[in-house]
């Protein structure tokens, strides 16, 4: 009954270490998955970028025009809050409405003085940009940090309610809540206090999880008729909630799901039409002989049956109750003033910044106002219950620029908040309008349908775009902005598999993997060029180039990747020709070999070393069909290597999840994918040997499954390389810039050192506005991967 799941595929993502923030840019990530590239659930969060003006704010009327601004989307989860959102639809819908403590510039850098305005030059442009706080940084001699925020005393929430630093602290405590399971991790930074505050608390399903489905036993934490709630919720409407949850993340997606069955089907199965969610679950099971966890772990859309049935059993199943001594208070988190605060860090941590912008949620709406105290260390709700939270998390509301209005028939409405704190926005109204897929998205540009979209920049959608303008991307239909994505592709190579005499991080091994790494490389340009055009550029070092810490051309030691031979001499020289280059990565590759022990004769491979072989298998997901960015070099390099003796066996996944599977087992030599990448350039999570179990502050990667992972190196590449993992944490327990980007490059040096990871492509992005009915004099200027067209958005005006 399982067919190939041709749509859904591979990227290994890392969460942004981000503050959920508002008005901002929308992400650039992919609206429909490439064919390297999804995310996962919970994984999409947005930068925080907030709107700038050329003058300092003031109460100057602005008025808003009676005229609406239709946005393309794909559909929304309906997840609209500053806490729970997770797809980048919805964390768009709740950031309309919301603002955040901080505000970022068009590189992502933090802005600092956001009460008085910072003027900073991009491409040649001075800007000022302008936030609701100002932050001071002080690293003490006794390792702690102080994070002081100041908050302007004059913005207003859109009912009329005055934003105050209570409103932060109320955010803080629901993020850090030991019941909180939306996709912040500020809980996870080295806050003085915060493992007292988190400990001593258990979800009440969680330890009835753990009780199991034998029968209830008396116990101080749950009754007889909540254990029976919870077993009878996980035997039933969990199996529901299981298939729905890939229903959603498929919609998310953008993909025309219009029932279980069809999202099944592009999950990889070929149900009855009419198949109900539950039908859907017992077919699905079928297929693993009845074994559940088995199914579970395999299937999953990013939840397990107990995290479904916390979610979905009820107010008494998700909330906290106490097991032990717990600390009423994060010590860390003080008030100083109406409209001040100093958190406090025990440690440096660069991407702390990242996450204390929190949003200025109101607490009176968010929250219960009869339930904050500071003093009385009352913050808003009670510990371990954010009922009332949750209880509103389809109606967002805040300070941003819009007020939301309602969600119906697709059509999400906002009417503008004309106590907004930068200026009323000039267009009255706002609709975000859900689309099937992405021809309707460019279509809806075309026919009037919609003013603003984002379809994939596909060479398909290029030709269209370039029909309805006359040959050109940009003319008098559509007006084409494009970005670099916020990722990379990639070759990934396992240290272990690919290695001589067991010994991963010997020179032999090392070499072994270079002469792979080295064929590959030189193959980049002509594979890349054919498969995206000028939509993408080869890249030299494994980090996306939207990041200030990726090494640029000019700067000192910059090189090509894997272009030097065994001894360590230039492979390529400037006149040579595409073929040269190619019989010359040959030769080199040779080398390579050869140093890894390898015997060669009359320029071929006869025998391998111990532990190595004369055959390895590349994994790719290209639907079966090589439609992937990275195919074009495994056939040139299949030849290649078969001309020396080296067979390359190239595995085309026609279902991406065996990628996955395989990674989790460590039975994958060699595959291609693609990084999601981060504001912050921390290189924790996927390089680091052991990120798991690593220090406090920093999170674990999930895994194809949604479950916790270690990071990519011992997940995926097997690195463990303790002058790495130095590197890694001196970078990331600094806050100077300038030093960082020499401990990042230093890094970036270690992983091509080890050839785990050959870097590929930084492909783009693209958003398209009507020419004929947007005033695009007033669209953001300058946007960036960092800075979206939404940062902006009260200054936006229609024809």
């Amino acid at each position: 009954m399982k067919k190939a799941m041709r749509i859904l595929a591979l990227v290994l993502a890392v969460v942004m270490a981000l503050a959920l923030v508002a008005c901002t840019g929308k992400p650039s990530g992919d609206n429909t998955p490439a064919p390297t590239e999804t995310t996962q659930p919970g994984n999409e969060t947005t930068a925080p970028t907030e709107s700038d003006t050329p003058v300092e704010p003031t109460k100057e009327p602005r008025v808003a025009e009676d005229k609406t601004l239709v946005v393309g989307y794909s559909p929304f989860s309906s997840k609209f809050s500053p806490f729970f959102a997770q797809t980048a639809y919805d964390q768009d819908v709740q950031g309309m409405t919301q603002i955040g403590l901080l505000t970022s510039d068009r590189t992502g850098a933090i802005i600092t003085k956001g009460i008085e305005g910072e003027t900073i030059n991009f491409n040649g442009t001075d800007y000022t940009y302008y936030g609701p706080a100002d932050l001071t940084i002080t690293e003490n001699a006794d390792g702690t940090v102080y994070y002081d925020f100041t908050m302007r005393d004059d913005i207003t929430f859109s009912d009329g309610e005055p934003v105050t630093i209570d409103d932060a602290i109320f955010t803080m405590y629901v993020l850090c809540d030991p019941t909180y399971d939306g996709s912040s991790t500020l809980f996870a930074q080295p806050i003085l206090g915060m493992e007292e505050y988190r400990s001593g608390m258990e979800i009440r399903g969680s330890l009835i999880y753990a009780a199991g489905p034998d029968g209830y036993e008396a116990n101080d934490y749950f009754t007889e008729e909540q254990y029976n709630a919870y077993w009878e919720y996980y035997n039933g409407q969990a199996h529901a909630d299981f298939i729905q949850e890939i229903v959603d993340y498929c919609i998310s997606k953008g993909y025309p799901v219009e029932s279980p069955a069809d999202a099944c089907a592009l999950w990889g199965y070929d149900f009855p039409e009419d198949a109900t969610l539950e039908q859907c679950w017992d077919l699905m099971l079928e297929e693993y002989g009845g074994d559940v966890d088995k199914m579970v772990s395999t299937e999953s859309a990013g939840s397990d049956l107990n995290m479904l049935t916390i979610a979905g059993a009820g107010d008494e199943i998700k909330a906290g109750v106490q097991t032990g001594e717990s600390a009423d208070k994060i010590e860390g988190i003080q008030k100083t003033g109406d409209y001040s605060m100093r958190i406090v860090l025990t440690q440096v941590d660069a991407t702390a910044i990242y996450q204390l912008g929190v949003t200025l949620a109101p607490m009176h709406y968010y929250g219960e106002k009869e339930k904050y105290d500071y003093d009385n260390n009352k913050f808003g709700f009670d510990k371990g219950d954010l009922s009332h939270v949750r209880s509103v998390t389809t109606k967002p509301m805040g300070a941003g620029p819009y007020k939301y209005i309602k969600f119906e028939q697709g059509v999400v409405n906002f009417e503008a908040n004309e106590t907004y704190f930068l200026g009323c926005p000039y267009t009255k109204y706002v609709n975000f309008l859900e689309t099937l897929n992405d021809g309707d998205k460019l279509n809806g540009i075309v026919t009037g349908t919609c003013d603003i979209s984002d379809p994939t920049f596909s060479t398909d959608n290029i030709k269209q775009i370039e029909d309805y303008n006359g040959g050109s991307l940009t003319g008098p239909v559509i007006t084409t902005n494009t970005v670099d994505n916020l990722g990379y592709g990639y070759i990934g190579i396992n240290a272990i598999r690919m290695s001589v005499g067991g010994d991963p991080a010997s020179d032999a091994s090392k070499n072994l993997r270079r002469a792979f790494a080295t064929i590959y490389s030189v193959y980049r340009d002509v594979a890349i060029d054919s498969y995206y055009g000028d939509r993408a550029s080869v890249i030299n070092y494994p980090i996306s180039n939207t990041s200030w810490a990726a090494p640029r051309p000019a700067d000192d030691g910059y090189q090509i990747a894997f272009s030097t031979d065994v001894n360590g001499d230039p492979i390529y020289t400037s006149n040579m020709t595409a073929e040269e280059k190619y019989a010359a990565a040959l030769q080199a590759a040779l080398g390579f070999f050869e140093a890894a022990g390898y015997t060669v004769e009359d320029g071929k491979l006869t025998a391998a070393p111990e532990g190595a072989a004369l055959e390895y298998k590349f994994w790719i997901p290209a639907d079966g069909i090589g439609d992937h960015p990275s195919f074009m070099i495994l056939n040139e390099s299949n030849k290649a290597l078969a001309s020396i003796g080296m067979n390359l066996v190239i595995n085309d996944l026609s279902n991406s999840g065996d990628l996955w599977d395989n990674l989790d087992a460590n039975q994958v030599d060699m595959w291609a994918a693609a990084w999601g990448a981060t504001v912050d350039p921390d290189m924790y999570q996927i390089y680091y040997s052991d990120a798991a179990n690593g220090p406090i502050g920093a999170t674990s990667k999930k895994n194809a499954n949604g479950g916790p992972a270690q990071g990519g190196s011992s997940y995926m590449y097997c690195i463990a390389d303790p002058e790495l993992d130095q590197l890694i944490l001196a970078a990331r327990q600094s806050t100077d810039q300038n030093y960082r980007k020499q401990m990042y490059k230093a890094c970036l040096d270690k992983v091509i050192d080890w050839a785990c990871e050959v870097p590929v492509y930084q492909r783009q992005n693209a958003i398209l506005f009507s020419t004929e009915r947007v005033n695009l004099d007033t669209v953001t200027p300058d946007i960036t991967t960092f800075y979206g067209w939404m940062a902006e958005l009260q200054n936006l005006k229609m024809n």
